[in-house]
């Protein structure tokens, strides 16, 4: 049941736009996690901002490059190039909505960039009302979104292609092209809500159109769109861990249904749980809080099939290595292989990440924890950690291979010793924010002493842990873009692999369903207009006058 019956090499048209998104994404990281440094420089108590730079100005831009575009920018960067390596090479017009696509998003990323510099939006990632921002940010934010959009229907076309010219075949499509659609489709239909929400509110109000906006509203079609952001950004980790890291270790992809299934139950439960983020505010009636708490616990269930899914296959091929007794099959995976280790650390994160999701979505125990600091201890375990360290173990056999370069030995080594320093910094640093969300600690803020108040001086030993921590995490980043560096543009000239796994002999047949995306769409549709057309309604329907924008920097 091989899946490289279809596979090509990628066209170096194709890897030109693919890296084009990785080059800005790299960027990115790098001005992002400097403001992350600063930040936490800050929060200790010991480190003051030079003048005329605000802390919230220096969080938005951590936020807004790290979470937004870092994110999206790899994101198609790796998903181009699957599409291109198991459905084929796009067409021109197909890979013109790719570049269309690209500098939109880059425009906007530019403007809105600016802005944030100018400190004319510092209004954090959320991007709540009623902070107000400067329109050429909100614009920006648009540009990004549509950007996307263009660029993803290029991708959804070239597997359509596939389909239609193998159709009757028999054959299922190519596996990592059914999981780039998948995610493309759910990222369409989740960023819907941030995209009415700043065409239809932000924009207009911040150009001076309408004088009020509903706050609540703003924050629910945010929220309508955040948490499924969290599984656009968490995806195409799961494609590397489904079909990348079988092939990395030598083994197969355990189950071809199983996998395609759990990005089915991904696209349907990942939109209709939003309201979770909004546990403690009112407007929205408590039945409709709690029947998005048992939607978001049912996401559970993908995630427990995909760490099924991916500890039988180690197992499968640490015992076919020789491993013996009820652990000798782990000591047989590649631990020096930076494709394989660097990833397989943000896996481990993911087990008290997702722990803590299941905290954070807990209508009763978020109480204790909604708002601190314990928060962002837990999507810097989920997101700074396990997918930004597969994005970078993909990053390592990707970039040469697009490059035409390879990876030597010792930026192999150099690859996993910066997973490891990325491990110890965020276990310092994410434990010391979980443990000061526990006391109090608020997330967004600048330090503060609080008027003398002995709660916040508690705070402060795990802030100055939070400093250590991100100065570890920082060392990280500049070893990992010097690595990058080295791979785009000066490593030795090579045939680097483009990994892509093979099924299981015992993976069983794909039931048709499970490519059967109008099915799943319907469902999709379907869940959202349960879970979001009353308390919409409820909203606008009771809405007070709407709030005036504030700026508060």
């Amino acid at each position: 049941m091989s899946l490289n019956n279809n596979l090509t090499k990628v066209d170096r048209r194709d890897a030109k736009l693919a890296m084009a998104h990785i080059y800005v994404a790299f960027i990115a990281l790098l001005l992002g996690g400097l403001a992350g440094l600063l930040q936490v420089f800050v929060r200790s108590g010991q480190f003051t901002l030079p003048a005329g730079i605000g802390y919230y100005q220096v969080l938005t831009v951590h936020g807004v490059l790290l979470g937004l575009i870092l994110t999206t920018f790899f994101i198609f960067g790796f998903q181009i190039a699957s599409v291109s390596r198991t459905s084929g090479t796009f067409s021109d017009g197909q890979r013109r909505l790719g570049w269309i696509g690209f500098w939109l998003m880059t425009i906007g990323t530019a403007a809105a960039a600016v802005m944030v510099l100018l400190n004319e939006a510092s209004v954090l990632y959320t991007f709540y009302a009623p902070l107000k921002a400067h329109w050429i940010f909100y614009l920006g934010l648009t540009l990004v979104v549509v950007g996307s959009w263009v660029g993803g229907a290029g991708q959804i076309l070239r597997y359509a292609q596939w389909r239609k010219e193998n159709k009757g075949s028999g054959q299922r499509s190519p596996l990592l092209s059914f999981m780039v659609v998948v995610n493309n489709l759910m990222w369409f239909v989740a960023t819907l809500g941030v995209a009415v929400s700043v065409l239809f509110q932000l924009l207009p109000w911040s150009l001076g159109f309408i004088e009020r906006v509903d706050v609540a509203l703003s924050r629910t079609l945010f929220w309508y769109f955040g948490h499924a952001l969290v599984y656009f950004w968490l995806l195409p980790a799961y494609m590397v861990w489904y079909v990348i890291i079988p092939k990395v270790i030598g083994g197969k992809i355990f189950s071809d249904s199983l996998a395609r299934l759990s990005f089915m139950l991904f696209l349907i439960f990942s939109v209709p749980v939003g309201i979770h983020h909004q546990l403690t505010e009112p407007g929205i009636d408590g039945t409709w809080k709690f029947i998005q708490v048992v939607l978001t616990f049912a996401v559970i269930v993908p995630s427990l099939m995909t760490a099924f899914s991916m500890f039988a296959m180690f197992e499968l091929r640490g015992r076919e290595l020789g491993g013996k007794g009820l652990f000798g099959w782990f000591k047989k995976l590649p631990w020096k292989d930076a494709r394989f280790f660097v990833p397989f650390v943000g896996m481990l994160a993911f087990i008290p990440g997702g722990a803590g999701g299941i905290i954070n979505a807990s209508y009763q125990m978020n109480q204790l924890i909604h708002n601190t600091i314990w928060v962002t201890g837990h999507f810097h375990l989920t997101i700074a950690t396990t997918a930004v360290l597969t994005y970078f173990g993909a990053a390592f056999w990707l970039i040469p291979y697009l490059t035409g370069r390879t990876l030597t030995k010792s930026l192999n080594n150099l690859g996993n010793f910066a997973a490891i320093l990325w491990a110890v910094g965020m276990t310092i640093m994410s434990s010391a924010m979980h443990i000061a969300g526990l006391i109090g600690a608020p997330r967004r803020s600048d330090y503060s002493e609080y008027g003398g108040a002995q709660q916040a001086y508690d705070w402060i030993p795990y802030q100055i842990a939070q400093a250590v921590g991100g100065t570890i995490l920082f060392i990280a980043i500049i070893i990992i873009l010097y690595i990058v560096v080295k791979l785009a543009w000066f490593a030795p000239k090579g045939e680097e692999e483009f990994p892509v796994g093979e099924v299981h002999e015992n993976g069983g047949t794909t039931p048709a369903i499970l490519e059967n995306f109008k099915v799943w769409l319907v469902i999709l549709v379907a869940l959202i207009l349960f879970a979001y057309t009353i308390p919409i309604i409820d909203i606008i329907s009771n809405s007070p006058p709407g709030s005036k924008g504030y700026k508060l920097w």
